[in-house]
């Protein structure tokens, strides 16, 4: 799978370059818009606002013109004026400096399994196993042990989200963002609700761990 990285800030996009390579991702950065228009076709781009050539809304706009590849925006701007301009000018995600890695990686994930793409670093026959856990990605088929479960799209989605990263905390606004959507609006209880459902179909509460104040994850 491969990336393209639109960041002019060398202390941004170097640890953020060598972080995605460990995940298992090509990374390809460039510092222009410019740069970014004459790459080489991508998977997915990660496109910072403040470039030193073009605004980076021209750079989105231009980019969707074009292609269909999904834009992450990543930002220090939080206008809500310039979150739904991009929105509008077809960018797929939203990202605030500071932010965290694992929140990016989420992000990046959820946007890929939104437009039907395929991580990189997973069992190529698409498989992904914790303990008797078994979720085929190509089908969305979940198993535990020889038992097959019937999930909705969404406990796929956030049964998905916690294995990818099995013992990693996500927060409630993490999973809510890359599961549901970036501008949801609706009541955070509709997290609990989901999760309670999926326990009782895992038949085992204690596969996904409620962090007190934070939010979930999986036992690994």
């Amino acid at each position: 799978m491969r990336l393209l990285i639109v960041e002019d800030d060398p202390s941004i996009a170097e640890p953020l370059v060598s972080g995605l390579e460990r995940q298992g991702y090509a990374v390809t950065w460039v510092k222009t818009g410019v740069d970014a228009l004459n790459a080489p076709e991508h998977d997915l781009v990660l496109l910072d606002l403040g470039l030193p050539d073009l605004d980076g809304q021209v750079v989105c706009r231009r980019l969707r013109e074009r292609s269909t590849v999904p834009i992450v925006v990543v930002t220090a701007r939080s206008d809500e004026l310039d979150r739904v301009t991009l929105l509008e000018l077809g960018a797929d995600d939203y990202v605030v400096k500071p932010y965290g890695f694992r929140e990016l990686v989420a992000r990046i994930r959820a946007v890929l399994r939104r437009t039907a793409r395929d991580d990189v670093g997973e069992d190529p026959t698409g498989r992904l196993e914790v303990g008797n856990l078994t979720i085929d990605q190509r089908t969305r088929g979940v198993k535990v042990g020889d038992a097959e479960l019937f999930l909705t799209p969404k406990e796929y989605d956030l049964l998905l989200l916690l294995a990818e990263d099995a013992g990693a905390v996500f927060t409630r606004d993490q999973i809510l963002r890359a599961v549901w959507d970036e501008n949801w609006w609706g009541s955070t209880k509709t997290l609990d609700v989901h999760v309670a459902s999926l326990r009782k179909k895992l038949g085992d509460p204690s596969l996904i761990e409620t962090v007190r104040g934070v939010g979930y994850r999986m036992r690994s």
